[in-house]
């Protein structure tokens, strides 16, 4: 089977091998310019095309030349074009040049979370569960018939690495699955669900910021969800800008974060709940720990870069 390959990521690099491993002509791979102001933690589709010296072409080019992407496709004439965390939606020549398909692996279980970063967004919403899905491009982003899908449950303190390299595993043993069945035509082709649709956009550098007036819960799913190699989450802490990379709800902000367990004092005169309850924001030090309070408890901070006490995160890769 001959397939044009389009994509980006390490799971774009893992897809690429695979395709050769499974005996796939692959016709050309297509893919981005690394960013050189972002944290490249990972292979690409480049560096597997150059290893197995297949065709390479970068989707700016493309997009420069008469006829694009659409063109090439067309000069190709493959069984099947193949999309892996590419960036950009494919135009219609590109599509109809996919003699058996023109398939997308995209991780979440659609017919949820369709459009950017549902990696990041998952997290940031608190679900318990996603996965990845394997299925056809029509001309709308993450709207077509599926293929396939493997479910992933994400772990109560799952960052995006670790859910990154789950979503990578199991889009790997889809594609295992799949590719083959798209070759005998015996791939299932079901339509989703669009009452069950949800589409989210790119995540702009704005929505990592943290609101100390939130709970603490949605303060953790935030900074949980963009956790290094991602750039983390920021706030203002004691009247400057700080990034905060690993922390955890803690006690009540009633309460002295640092104390040991002990009887509930009986005070001699009511106090009011609100007088003695710190602003969100409010920081609290003791014995190389910190705490911040937020609408509900405190959070303490366990990594960051401009809070006073708290180290630097640890390298996610060591």
């Amino acid at each position: 089977m001959k397939v044009l390959f389009l994509g980006y990521s390490q799971l774009g690099y893992r897809a690429v091998r695979l395709l050769r491993e499974l005996g796939c002509e692959v016709a050309a791979v297509v893919t981005h310019h690394d960013d050189p102001a972002e944290n490249r933690w990972y292979r690409t589709p480049a560096e597997a095309a150059r290893e197995l010296g297949l065709p390479l072409h970068y989707s700016d080019e493309l997009a420069a030349a008469p006829g694009g992407i659409g063109a090439l496709a067309g000069r190709l004439a493959p069984d099947l074009v193949l999309s892996v965390f590419y960036r950009d939606l494919l135009p219609a020549p590109a599509l109809a040049a996919g003699r058996l398909a023109a398939l997308n692996l995209h991780p979440s279980l659609l017919p949820a979370y369709r459009g950017r970063a549902p990696i990041n967004w998952v997290l940031v919403r608190g679900e318990p569960r996603t996965g990845v899905t394997l299925h056809h491009m029509i001309g709308r982003a993450d709207a077509g018939d599926v293929v396939g899908q493997r479910a992933i449950e994400i772990a109560p303190r799952e960052t995006a690495l670790t859910l990154y390299r789950k979503v990578e595993e199991e889009g790997v043993l889809l594609l295992a699955e799949m590719v083959p069945r798209v070759a005998a035509g015996t791939a299932p082709r079901l339509p989703q669900d669009e009452s069950r649709a949800s589409k989210f956009g790119r995540r702009r550098p704005e929505d990592g910021r943290i609101d100390w007036s939130w709970a603490a819960a949605r303060i953790d799913c935030l900074v949980r969800a963009v956790a290094p190699p991602w750039p983390g989450a920021f706030a203002e802490v004691e009247g400057r800008r700080a990034w905060i990379y690993q922390g955890h709800p803690a006690g009540p902000v009633e309460a002295d974060p640092a104390a040991k367990p002990s009887l509930p004092a009986v005070p001699a005169v009511p106090v009011d709940p609100a007088a003695a309850r710190p602003a969100p924001g409010s920081v609290r030090r003791a014995a190389g720990r910190v705490w911040i309070a937020t609408g509900d408890v405190w959070f303490e901070v366990e990594a960051a870069a401009g809070v006073a006490g708290v180290p630097p995160p640890a390298d996610p890769f060591s």
